[in-house]
């Protein structure tokens, strides 16, 4: 029940601040989209604690990125990952901090 209000939260009223997880599959054969990913994590360092990197085949990688902030923050990040090319699929777990 908890998972369901935070997700309602989050995807209706867009506001407060969330923390969780972006996992981003891609393909890094394709040209450009690790220099892509990175430039993106970096432009938003102040929202992201921590990512993972990992090895799914001899194509495919998978990064887990730790987040926390702004829900509208959090989303852009994850639009603008999957809009780049190479990237396959991107799934957002965000949960509510405690107030």
């Amino acid at each position: 029940m908890r998972n369901f209000l935070t997700e309602w939260k989050w995807t209706r009223e867009a506001k407060g601040m969330m923390t969780g997880g972006v996992v981003v599959v891609y393909d890094h054969e394709a040209r450009g989209v690790e220099e892509a990913l990175t430039d993106i994590q970096h432009h938003n360092q102040g929202i992201i604690s921590s990512t993972m990197h990992i090895h799914l085949d001899d194509r495919y990688c998978l990064e887990m990125i730790a987040v926390r902030g702004e829900v509208k923050a959090v989303q852009n990040l994850a639009q603008e990952l999957v809009r780049r090319r190479g990237v396959k699929q991107t799934k957002l777990a965000l949960v509510a901090l405690p107030t």
